[in-house]
């Protein structure tokens, strides 16, 4: 019984890998509203039904394959605190930077035509990072719930506007440029904090 259901497992964990990279592959190719079921499906080699065994629609598919991606963006953005802000030049340009490698992918998910459920994903992990570390910076632990952090919402919802903007401009900025351009507007943001 443990065999078969390691081996399910891996089943499940490979049709989503293969759901996932054909989402991915996809969306470099043509905007995400534009994207079926049956072309996601077609694309990965398994039916229609197989897909909706594991998601409920594109948007979904979309929230799963960057949550790695989503991870490690968020992973890159600054908060306040020392040693936070020391690092956070650099953060800023591996958030950036990150952003330009997958930009096709990014401008799909975040633009107009993009995913909702991707940019409340990400600002809302953006926000709760933000949370933590101005937590953290204080020498305090987090309280437990999800607690109304107007800097944090703020600042995550700032990044997700100017990453949409820069994205959907076709990156007219190095991710350099846009670091040092964001910087100073996270230092004013936290400077009261």
């Amino acid at each position: 019984m443990t065999t078969s259901r390691a081996l399910g497992d891996r089943r499940v964990r490979r049709t989503q890998k293969a759901l996932q990279r054909a989402l991915i592959e996809l969306v470099e190719e043509r905007d995400l509203s534009r994207l079926s079921v049956a072309d996601v499906a077609e694309r990965a080699g398994v039916s229609r039904s197989t897909f909706y065994d594991h998601y409920r629609d594109v948007h979904e598919l979309a929230e799963a394959a960057c949550t790695v991606m989503i991870d490690e963006l968020i992973g890159s953005v600054p908060g306040p605190g020392t040693d936070a802000t020391r690092d956070a030049p650099g953060k800023l340009l591996a958030f950036f930077t990150t952003l330009a490698e997958h930009a096709g992918l990014y401008r799909a998910l975040l633009g107009p035509s993009g995913s909702a459920r991707v940019i409340d994903h990400i600002r809302r992990r953006a926000t709760a990072a933000g949370h933590a570390g101005a937590r953290q910076a204080a020498g305090e632990s987090a309280p437990d719930g999800d607690p109304h952090d107007v800097p944090a919402a703020f600042a995550a919802g700032a990044l997700v506007g100017v990453a949409a903007d820069w994205l959907e401009r076709g990156c007219p900025r190095t991710p350099a440029e846009m670091a040092d351009l964001t910087w100073p507007l996270f230092v004013a943001l936290y400077r009261p904090l």
